[in-house]
C-alpha cells in the first residue's frame, strides 16, 4: 500500500490531470476527479464506513484479497477436475468451467456498480455465501452424479452463483481501500495480490491439496478460509457496521457446517463412490495424476482410473495375454522390453514368463500406482510380484519425456495405456508419439498397443490403426508394417490391439510356448480376423494439433451409454 503521508499529494496531482485535459466531462468520472480520502459520489457519502477505515485495517484487507483470490481459483479447479474425473474429456470440461466462471465473474463485477452503500457489509456477506456454496459444491456435484443424475445443470448453476459472488469481491475491495489511499495504489495492490493468490492456489492444488486432501476436503477447507475472512472482517469493523451479531452468528454456523463436512468428507466420499461403483470399495485415492479406486465383489477385484475400469481379476488374463504373447511369439529370443503404462504390473507378469527376457523397463507416470502394486500384498499377488523382480526397473516418469531422454532400443515396446478419453491421453496415440516410440525399436523389434474397443468405438480403434500406418520413420518416408487384432474380454467387451514393426509381421508363425489361461495356439489365427460389422474404416489420422481420436472415442462410447 502506498504511504499515506505522501500519497494524497502525489495522487491529487496525478488525478487532476484528466480533469484539466478533459474539462467538465472528466470531472464526472469519480475515478479521476476526487482527492484521496474523499468520497466519490453522493451515494457513497451515505456509506456507514465512509471516510477513513479502522487504523491498521489496510494490510488485513489486502491479505483478504490474497485469500479470496486463492479461494476463487480453487473452486474453479475443483469444478474442472471433478468434471474431468466423472465425465472424461478434460479440455472440454475445463474450457466449459473456465468460460462459465469468468463470464459469471464479469456479471458480478457489473453488478458491483449498483452497490452504492454498505460496501463492507456486502463484501463480508458475499464471503459467507461463497463459503457455503463454494465450500460444499464438490460434495454437492459428486452427490448429484452418484444419486440424482443432475450433474450438468447443477454444475452450471453453482459456477454461475460462485462466479458472480467472486466477481463482486475485487471491485468492492478496491472501493473500500480507496478510502485510505489513491485509486492508483488501491488498484495496483489489489490486482497484484489477486494474481499472486491465484498463482499460489494453482500451484498448491495439484502438488499438495489434491493428493493429500482430495477434492471434497479441499472444497470444505477453502470454504472455511472464506468464512475466516468474513469473521475477521466482522470483528475488525464491528463498530462501523450494523447487524454484526447476526452476521457473526451466520458465520459461526457456516464454519461449523464446513468443519463438519471437512471431518466427515472421507466417509461421505466413500459412501457416494459405493453408489457409483456398486461393489465394495477397498481403496480410493486421488493422486496428482488420477483417481484410483479398487473394488471387490466376492473374488473379483476391479481397478478404476478416473471412473474407467482398467481390469477385472475375473478376466484380466484375456487382456494381458492378448496384449503380450502374440508379439512375443513372433520375436526370436527377445531380451529387452519396454512397457509404457501398465503400472499394475500384469503385463510385466506375462512378459517374465518368457525365459529369454533379461530386462524390463516399466515407465508409469504415477508413483502411487506402482507403489501399491509392488508393496500391497493382495495386489502384488495379482501380478506375481513382477514389479519386485530383479529384471524389472520401474521408472515413474512421463512416457514421452522418457523416450526423448533415453536412447535405449528394445525388442518389444508395449503401450499398456488408458483409453484416449481425454487430450492428455490422446497425445500418446498420435503419429508423432508413435514415431518417437518406433525409434526405440531394434531392427527386428515390435511395438504393440492396446487400441480400445473395435465394437463400441469402431472409428477410434481404426483411427489408432490408421495413425500407425501413417507414421513415417524418416525423411525418406519409410513406414511401419501394421497388423490389428482383437480378443473378447467380458469386462470390456470386444477389445482391440495393434502391432507395428520395422519389418513385415508373420502372424501365421506365432509361437505360444508359455503357460496361459486364455490363449491357445489354435485360436491365434482368429485374433487377426475381423467381422464385417467392425471391419476397416477410413478415419482421420490422430495428430497433436487435431486430437481426432479423442472425439471419435467419446462419440463411440456415448452411443452405447444412452
Amino acid at each position: 500500500m502506498a504511504d499515506q503521508d505522501s500519497a494524497p499529494e502525489d495522487g491529487a496531482a496525478a488525478e487532476r490531470e484528466p480533469s484539466e485535459a478533459g474539462g467538465g466531462e472528466a470531472q464526472d468520472r469519480d475515478a479521476f476527479a476526487v482527492e484521496p480520502g474523499q468520497v466519490s459520489t453522493d451515494d457513497e457519502q451515505a456509506d456507514e464506513a465512509a471516510g477513513t477505515l479502522v487504523r491498521g485495517s489496510g494490510p488485513i484487507l489486502l491479505a483478504s484479497v490474497f485469500a479470496v483470490a486463492a479461494c476463487g481459483i480453487i473452486y474453479e479447479l475443483l469444478a474442472g477436475a471433478l468434471s474431468s474425473y466423472l465425465l472424461g474429456g478434460s479440455v472440454t470440461w475445463f474450457s466449459l468451467v473456465i468460460g462459465l466462471f469468468l463470464s459469471a465473474m464479469g456479471l458480478g463485477s457489473f453488478i458491483s456498480r449498483f452497490v452504492t452503500r454498505r460496501l463492507l457489509l456486502v463484501f463480508l456477506s458475499a464471503q459467507i455465501a461463497i463459503a457455503v456454496i463454494g465450500g460444499s459444491f464438490a460434495l454437492l456435484l459428486f452427490s448429484s452424479f452418484a444419486v440424482l443424475d443432475t450433474y450438468l445443470p447443477l454444475l452450471v448453476l453453482v459456477l454461475l452463483l460462485v462466479g458472480t459472488l467472486v466477481g463482486l469481491e475485487i471491485p468492492l475491495l478496491v472501493r473500500i481501500l480507496r478510502k485510505q489511499t489513491t485509486l492508483r495504489a488501491a488498484l495496483g495492490n489489489v490486482l497484484a495480490l489477486d494474481y499472486l493468490g491465484a498463482l499460489a492456489a494453482s500451484l498448491l492444488f495439484p502438488l499438495l491439496l489434491l493428493p493429500a486432501l482430495g477434492l471434497v476436503r479441499t472444497g470444505f477447507l477453502f470454504g472455511l478460509l472464506n468464512a475466516a475472512v468474513a469473521g475477521i472482517g466482522l470483528h475488525l469493523f464491528r463498530r462501523q457496521m450494523r447487524r454484526v451479531r447476526l452476521l457473526f452468528g451466520m458465520t459461526l454456523l457456516v464454519a461449523a457446517f464446513l468443519l463438519t463436512g471437512l471431518v466427515t468428507a472421507g466417509w461421505t466420499t466413500t459412501l457416494l463412490e459405493d453408489v457409483i461403483y456398486d461393489d465394495e470399495i477397498l481403496f480410493a485415492r486421488s493422486t496428482p495424476y488420477q483417481r484410483l479406486v479398487l473394488t471387490r465383489w466376492h473374488d473379483d477385484l476391479r481397478l478404476f482410473i478416473d471412473g474407467n475400469i482398467q481390469f477385472s481379476t475375473v478376466d484380466e488374463s484375456r487382456y494381458h495375454e492378448a496384449l503380450i504373447h502374440p508379439a512375443m511369439g513372433m520375436l526370436r529370443d527377445p531380451r529387452k522390453v519396454l512397457v509404457l503404462g501398465g503400472g499394475d504390473g500384469m503385463a510385466v507378469r506375462e512378459i517374465l514368463k518368457h525365459d529369454t527376457v533379461e530386462r524390463v523397463d516399466l515407465v508409469d507416470l504415477d508413483p502411487e500406482m506402482t507403489r501399491l502394486f509392488a508393496e500391497v500384498e493382495a495386489l502384488a499377488e495379482l501380478n506375481g510380484h513382477s514389479l519386485s523382480d530383479h529384471k524389472v526397473r520401474v521408472h515413474n516418469a512421463d512416457a514421452q519425456k522418457y523416450l526423448e531422454q533415453h536412447a535405449e532400443r528394445y525388442d518389444l515396446i508395449v503401450m499398456d495405456l488408458p483409453d484416449p478419453n481425454k487430450e492428455a491421453l490422446g497425445k500418446l496415440y498420435t503419429r508423432s508419439f508413435f514415431r518417437l516410440a518406433a525409434k526405440h525399436l531394434l531392427p527386428c523389434g515390435i511395438l504393440v498397443t492396446q487400441s480400445t474397443s473395435p465394437y463400441f468405438a469402431t472409428e477410434a480403434f481404426w483411427c489408432i490403426v490408421n495413425t500407425l500406418r501413417a507414421t513415417t520413420l524418416s525423411s525418406a518416408g519409410g513406414k511401419l508394417f501394421v497388423v490389428p487384432y482383437h480378443a473378447n474380454v467380458p469386462s470390456f467387451g470386444e477389445w482391440g490391439f495393434t502391432m507395428a514393426a520395422l519389418q513385415p509381421l508373420a502372424t501365421e508363425h506365432i509361437r505360444l510356448d508359455v503357460p496361459t489361461q486364455y490363449l491357445t495356439p489354435e485360436m491365434l489365427p482368429g485374433l487377426f480376423v475381423f467381422p464385417k460389422d467392425i471391419g476397416h474404416l477410413d478415419t482421420p489420422v490422430n495428430r497433436l494439433d487435431n486430437q481426432a481420436l479423442v472425439d471419435l472415442y467419446q462419440h463411440g462410447f456415448q452411443l452405447f451409454s444412452k
